[in-house]
């Protein structure tokens, strides 16, 4: 009987019928997201321990109320204003979402956060654990009270950089495919060896109406006049 193989990947559909998708975030990353938030947090709290001790009780219980903020209320501050991403998830590259993968409010990342005392049970996020390892979505019990999931956010790519080319309209009927490899050829010209890039040109050099010497050249300004840039349009 065959399998199906694990797959990580989330995907829901919106009202307007677009398909968004994403990647679930596993236990391993999620302890380790956590990890290096309870380390600021013991920083910021041993800091605070430090500078209220000399205040006397009145500073020992200051010290209570604002470990108690900041042990309950951190989480909810840096999901809901800093897009998901506590510091610990923003280092692991992952983020809270709604399971409809819209930016989390303060509805759902309270409930998440109040109900870590149930996924704590019976010691040290146990239960948490094997609801994550027991769900498809990676999802621990605060997580499914709240309807929340955790994916994976890659930080944004850097804009393409396109070659000094002028834009040129093609001088003979392109289909889907020809444009999408025009476009491609176009765009990966920094990673690609000027002898590769010649090489590949030469493929189309019969049908283009210039010389092998310049077919790079020539393909590229139509990769570029593909991509929008219809200013100063040359052809030959």
């Amino acid at each position: 009987m065959s399998r199906i193989p694990l797959d990580t990947q989330y995907q829901v559909e919106t009202p307007e019928g677009i398909d968004l998708e994403a990647a679930l975030a596993g236990p391993v990353v999620r302890i380790l997201a956590y990890a290096i938030d309870l380390i600021l947090r013991s920083i910021v709290l041993t800091v605070l321990m430090i500078v209220l001790f000399f205040a006397g009780k009145t500073g020992m219980g200051l010290f209570l109320v604002l470990s108690f903020l900041l042990e309950w209320f951190y989480p909810v501050l840096f999901e809901v204003y800093a897009g998901g991403q506590t510091p610990g998830k923003k280092a692991m590259q992952i983020a809270v979402v709604n399971d409809d993968l819209t930016p989390i409010c303060w509805s759902p990342a309270l409930v998440r956060n109040l109900l870590r005392a149930a996924d704590f049970f019976p010691f040290f996020y146990l239960g948490g654990l094997i609801c994550m390892a027991l769900g498809s979505k990676f999802q621990r019990l605060g997580d499914l009270a709240a309807g929340s999931l955790v994916i994976y956010r890659e930080p944004p790519k850097a804009a393409l950089s396109l070659p000094n080319r002028p834009p040129r309209s093609p001088q003979l009927s392109l289909s889907l495919e020809d444009q999408v490899a025009v476009i491609a050829f176009t765009q990966r010209h920094g990673q690609l060896s000027r002898a590769r890039q010649q090489e590949l040109a030469e493929i189309l050099s019969d049908v283009l109406p210039c010389g092998s010497d310049q077919a790079v050249g020539h393909l590229q300004g139509i990769g570029i006049w593909l991509l929008g840039d219809r200013g100063e349009t040359t052809s030959l």
